[in-house]
């Protein structure tokens, strides 16, 4: 039985305004029947008008952000605040608390599971660039003078082999620095190879459930095990060959003038590097062998490069002095002077400086569709899309629907409806969500971050003048994983 809204409380507001506030309050937050989520559906009134409305205009401003120069994060973490306390005022009026409070709670921990791992990764990929590991890349690329044409295919099949392990993210942004680098303001190749760099590092982050956030979340949800997200390996290789061979015939085969660059890894860079590995396998284990959540073995890991770290610190002056040593007997008086700089390594100093506004920006997204989910708007578009569509067409659909919003939201909404499909279709929408960003230079986090990094050179009209080519890529890629992994269409979750 739904409780009234009490007007007592009004009865202080001259004349007949009482009266009118409460028909306003009424007609803004009365219920509807039960939705699917079990809550109160809320699709019908005003007050889920407000909060869809809400979303729409945040998420306008996240796809703004190069213009407005405004971080993403701000506009969602608003929306998820005002969209809850809509809620929440509709479940104290209808004598519902309790329901309100653990929908909050439950999609708080689906989004502190992902934050926490992820963390933690974006720890171990900034203590190997302070390391510098990602340098000595860039460096040995530089020295050894290849063609543009060899430069475009080298950082796109790393980009592809990276991003798998580190993140499409972190991937594409290295490889970005190598082309700027190398090219020198040659804005026609820069362009191409940032497409090249941003279709292969998604591509690369489609296989694996390290790749990107999207991935991570079907793993974390169980819908695929970790060696299943391999059945992709192919598909997404077609995906970011097709455009690869077209875009490299436009390319001329001339080569830069040389540039020179010495980078000397910093002490226990190759030992963070095996760390991060096992952490990784730690993670798999946690969730293969034991049945626990993935972020356990991650959390496990951070404490691996804490320790780690204090024994960095804890040798520090014995190392300096071996070098000193060292340099004297050489007479290398440039890496003496450069010793008196050495800061010891911080992994608190690593954690500060995780993408903070990803994560922030992820928390948004996931605490705004879970309340518009909760509404019940994510059971009508479940409805719509893997009802009246075949799954196989929904899933292509919201891979190109990603292009224009990003990925991260369409894989919840995805994951909160939890649609009746097939194994094989869960792939299709990991595969699809994953890589359909590529179509335009909005459509992925790589696509953004190298926008801004070679502000200029890499720009949207640049990318959409060949996103008919990269639209061949992602046909080829479903029609792929429909042929090689036709068999797990008829095996349910």
């Amino acid at each position: 039985m739904l409780r009234p809204l009490d007007i007592s409380q009004y009865r202080f507001l001259p004349g007949g305004a009482g009266r009118i506030l409460f028909a306003i309050l009424a007609l803004l937050f009365a219920p509807g029947a039960l939705a699917a989520t079990g809550g109160l559906d809320l699709t019908g009134s005003v007050a889920g008008f407000i909060a869809l409305a809400i979303f729409v205009l945040a998420y306008a401003l996240v796809m703004a952000e190069e213009k407005l120069h405004m971080r993403k994060s701000k506009p969602v973490l608003v929306a998820a605040g005002i969209i809850w306390a809509l809620i929440g005022w509709v479940y104290v009026q209808s004598g519902m608390p309790d329901e309100a409070e653990h929908a909050f709670r439950h999609t708080l921990l689906e989004f502190t599971e992902l934050m926490l791992f992820l963390l933690v990764a974006m720890t171990y990929i900034n203590a190997m660039d302070e390391r510098r590991v990602f340098d000595a890349l860039r460096a040995w690329m530089v020295r050894k003078g290849f063609s543009y044409r060899q430069l475009f295919w080298i950082t796109g099949i790393l980009a592809f082999l990276i991003s798998p392990v580190a993140d499409n993210l972190t991937t594409a942004l290295l490889m970005c620095a190598v082309v700027t680098k190398v090219a020198e303001g040659d804005k026609p190749f820069i362009n191409v190879a940032c497409i090249n760099i941003v279709v292969a590092a998604n591509a690369g982050g489609a296989f694996s459930p390290f790749g990107d956030i999207t991935t991570l979340m079907v793993w974390q949800a169980g819908l695929i095990h970790f060696t299943e997200f391999f059945d992709l390996l192919i598909p997404s290789l077609i995906n970011y060959l097709i455009p690869a061979v077209v875009m490299s015939l436009f390319i001329k085969s001339r080569k830069p003038s040389g540039v020179k660059e010495e980078v000397e890894l910093k002490r226990g860079a190759r030992r963070i590097i095996a760390l991060f590995l096992l952490t990784v396998a730690t993670a798999v284990a946690c969730h293969s062998v034991l049945h626990l959540p993935p972020v356990l073995g991650m959390m496990t890991g951070l404490g691996y490069l804490q320790f780690f770290g204090y024994f960095l610190r804890r040798t520090l002056p014995r190392s300096l002095e071996k070098k000193r040593r060292h340099y004297l007997r050489r007479g290398d008086d440039k890496r003496l002077s450069q010793l008196g700089s050495i800061v010891p390594f911080d992994v608190f100093n690593r954690v500060a400086r995780a993408e903070w506004d990803t994560l922030l920006f992820f928390y948004g997204v996931v605490m705004c569709v879970g309340g518009l989910g909760f509404m019940g708007y994510l059971g009508m578009l479940s409805e719509a899309l893997y009802t009246g569509w075949n799954a196989t067409w929904a899933n292509i659909a919201l891979g190109l629907i990603s292009a224009v919003v990003d990925n991260i939201p369409v894989m919840f909404a995805v994951l909160t409806m939890e649609p009746e499909m097939s194994h094989g279709h869960w792939l299709l929408i990991t595969l699809t969500a994953g890589v359909g960003g590529s179509l335009l230079s909005i459509g992925s986090a790589a696509g953004v971050a190298l926008m801004g990094q070679a502000r200029g050179l890499y720009t949207f009209m640049g990318h959409l003048k060949w996103s008919p080519v990269i639209a061949l890529g992602y046909i080829a890629s479903v029609l792929a994983h429909l042929w090689l992994n036709a068999e797990s269409f008829t095996v349910f979750n």
